[in-house]
Parts: structure tokens; C-alpha cells; sequence
């Protein structure tokens, strides 16, 4: 019986979407602005061997119309290669997964769109007192990592969290690991969870972090995403029906909020992660699920807007993808997708409306061209029909259709 093995590359964008316009993102292209910086640059260009086999490049000069810098005389690709474009509104965490795993949002996520005081005065109180804090910093649209380096001090002097948001659907919060104390930072969080009930905000994730301002602070990889659930079942529900076991690898427990998730494997850095992969791969059986999400791509680099930082991280992961070739089965199914783009190269550090790659892999499946695909369901019907469950409620097979 037939497994699936299905990995993220979060924010591994290939060209903007049809509807970028209207997320001022027309032009977005994460995989290609890369890959211009790289050949350009003194480090040299952009090297992803077997990426590039599984049909990456291909499937980027297919979604926006031009071949990325120095990818003009790849090879053929040895796997189902295509593009997808997301139905749902937004660019967040979520819907993307979510959409992937046959359940579209019919209606967006709220967002804090202002961009100081963000935050309306009452939820912010209910928090406090709540969670008896002496008050809260930040309030604000920011980054991550400038919002530690200019509140991280007043934060371990005054006890007061750091909460913030940006352009997506998120209520985050930043205290220090010792300072405030982990596990309050995570009980404050599923507090905020569920004051945050009104507003239908997709995330609240805690950020936790170490280091003092005279050294510098540093998030560490105790990160908890505390997502709404999918509004219907996924994928992963399905999976479980029919009884196979789904192992959720790195943030996906999270995403889904551990809806149909049969066991969760945390790991932290792409190393851990992809090592958490390979021992789940040895480990599963007939009809399993195992979803990895490999989030540095995002969090570290596309957010961080780090072009070479993004560049090498590709490449890393490329040199390691032979170890999991090796080790799938004749009848296993190797997918590689994104949930959104994050353009290093895009002003401001949020996500960008992009089309995503659908690369799929198996040693008994001819390599051909998927096309232009009008949904991020594709992946997750493509991978019900291999797994033989019934038809999700949305998506077109890859495996047995062309373009949708």
C-alpha cells in the first residue's frame, strides 16, 4: 500500500499570482528574484541540482513566463512538475496549507491593519487583566527581529509582553524564555487565543527568545503557532478515517491545529527537521501521511528579507534531498509545494501573493508537465487519489488530469 511524504518549503514563491495586484505584490517572485541576486553577486549562482531534477525551475519559468537566472539549460525534470495558484484570499499560514489539504476558505481571515496602535484598546485590556500583566509593549505592525532589538530591554525591565501583527492574519508575542518565563508565555497565548474568538485571526503564535541587549537577543526554536482549526475536514482527517497515520513534522500540527494529526514530531532548524523526516519515512507504514514543514525559509529569511541567507538555505536543503530519494519505495509519493511566497528581495517583510511550485515524485510515475493549476487542492486530491481515500470536497487530481 501506497505513502506520501509531503514538504513544504515555506514561502518558496515562484512568481507572482494572477490576483497580486490587488495585494500590491504584482512582480513578487521569491524563487527568481533569488536566483537573479545570486548570478549576479560574488557568491556565484543559485545551485540546486536536484531540485532543479524534480522540475523547480521549470515549474517557475511556467508560472511567470521566463526562465529564472542561469536555470536555462536545466535538464529535463524526472518528476510531475506544474504551478498552482490559491483560491482563497490572503497570504497566510493557513490557507495555504489548509487549501492544500482540500479545504478552501470561502472568506478571508481578519486582519489589524493599522499599522501603530493595532490592536482595538479592549482586547488589549482583556489581555492584561486576564493574565494580570502590568501592560503590554509594542502594539504595532513589525518584524521580529526589529521589534526584539528595540523593546527586548523595556521587556525584561518592566515584565510587560511584546505583542505585535503584520499585513497577515497573526497576533504574536514576544517575552524572554527566563525573564518571563516559557511556559507563562504559552499560557498567556491560549489566553489570547481565546479572547481573539471575535475576530477570526488565522494565528496567535508565541515568540520566546534568550540573550540580553548588551549581547543581543535571540528567538529560539520554542516557537508555538496556536491556529483556528480547519472550518471542514482536510486531508489529514481523511487519512486517519481510512486508517492510515499522520505524522506532522515541525509546525504542521500547529497550522492544523492537530486536527487529524495522528502524531506530532517537533523539531526546530532545517537539519532537525529534515532528519525528523527521514526517521518518520523509516518508520511508517502502509497509508501514511508524513507533512514537514520547513519554516526558516520564512521566518529566518524571507521575513528577514536575507537573499543569500534564503540562497543558501536552498541549497542546503537541495544537498540533502538525495537521502530521502534513497529511501522512498516504489509505491511511495514525494511532494514539494509552498503555502505563499515571501520575497526576499519585496519591500516591507511580509508574505507575498505568489504562485507555488507542485513538484511530485515517484519511482513508478513518468515525468510530465502538470500545467497552471487553479488551486492549491490540486496537491491534496492528488494525494487522496494515491492513498486511495475517497475525493476531497475540492481539487483536481494532478495525477490523473492536465492543467485545471
Amino acid at each position: 500500500m501506497a505513502r506520501a511524504i509531503w514538504l513544504v518549503l515555506d514561502s518558496l514563491g515562484i512568481g507572482h499570482a494572477p490576483d497580486a495586484d490587488a495585494y500590491g505584490d504584482a512582480g513578487a517572485d521569491t524563487f527568481g528574484h533569488i536566483a537573479a541576486a545570486c548570478a549576479a553577486a560574488p557568491r556565484g549562482p543559485l545551485q540546486l541540482p536536484n531540485l532543479t531534477r524534480l522540475g523547480l525551475p521549470a515549474a517557475h519559468a511556467l508560472a511567470g513566463g521566463q526562465v529564472a537566472a542561469v536555470f536555462a539549460a536545466a535538464p529535463a525534470p524526472v518528476a510531475l512538475w506544474g504551478c498552482m495558484a490559491e483560491q482563497a484570499c490572503g497570504k497566510d499560514t493557513p490557507s495555504g496549507h489548509w487549501e492544500s489539504a482540500g479545504v478552501v476558505l470561502d472568506r478571508p481571515f481578519g486582519v489589524f491593519d493599522a499599522p501603530q496602535n493595532s490592536f482595538p484598546p479592549e482586547l488589549l485590556a482583556a489581555l492584561v487583566d486576564a493574565a494580570q500583566l502590568p501592560g503590554v509593549l509594542g502594539n504595532c505592525h513589525a518584524s521580529g527581529t526589529e521589534i526584539l532589538d528595540r523593546l527586548g530591554a523595556e521587556h525584561i525591565a518592566t515584565g510587560k509582553p511584546i505583542v505585535y501583527t503584520s499585513a497577515d492574519s497573526v497576533f504574536q508575542i514576544a517575552a524572554h524564555e527566563q525573564g518571563f518565563g516559557l511556559q507563562r508565555l504559552l499560557t498567556l497565548c491560549e489566553l489570547a487565543r481565546a479572547l481573539l474568538a471575535p475576530y477570526n485571526i488565522g494565528r496567535v503564535i508565541a515568540r520566546p527568545f534568550i540573550g540580553a541587549a548588551a549581547t543581543g537577543f535571540q528567538r529560539t526554536g520554542n516557537r508555538r503557532d496556536y491556529a483556528l482549526p480547519p472550518p471542514a475536514p482536510t486531508l489529514l482527517d481523511a487519512v486517519r478515517a481510512a486508517g492510515g497515520e499522520v505524522i506532522a513534522v515541525g509546525k504542521i500540527s500547529d497550522i492544523f491545529a492537530a486536527q487529524g494529526v495522528g502524531r506530532s514530531v517537533h523539531a526546530s532548524g532545517h537539519d532537525a527537521l529534515f532528519d525528523a523526516t527521514l526517521d518518520a519515512l523509516t518508520q511508517a507504514g502502509d497509508g501514511t501521511l508524513i507533512a514537514t514543514n520547513f519554516v526558516d525559509f520564512d521566518s529566518v529569511y524571507g521575513h528577514r528579507r536575507d537573499v543569500f541567507g534564503y540562497a543558501a538555505a536552498l541549497e542546503h536543503f537541495d544537498a540533502r534531498l538525495p537521502q530521502l530519494l534513497e529511501h522512498l519505495r516504489a509505491d511511495d509519493l514525494l511532494l514539494l509545494s509552498a503555502d505563499h511566497g515571501c520575497d526576499p528581495t519585496w519591500p516591507g517583510s511580509d508574505h507575498t501573493r505568489e504562485q507555488v511550485p507542485l513538484l511530485a515524485y515517484s519511482p513508478g510515475l513518468a515525468p510530465r508537465a502538470l500545467g497552471k493549476r487553479s488551486s492549491f487542492a490540486d496537491l491534496g486530491q492528488g494525494i487522496a487519489t494515491h492513498l486511495g481515500l475517497p475525493a476531497l470536497s475540492a481539487g483536481r487530481c494532478f495525477l490523473t488530469s492536465q492543467a485545471a
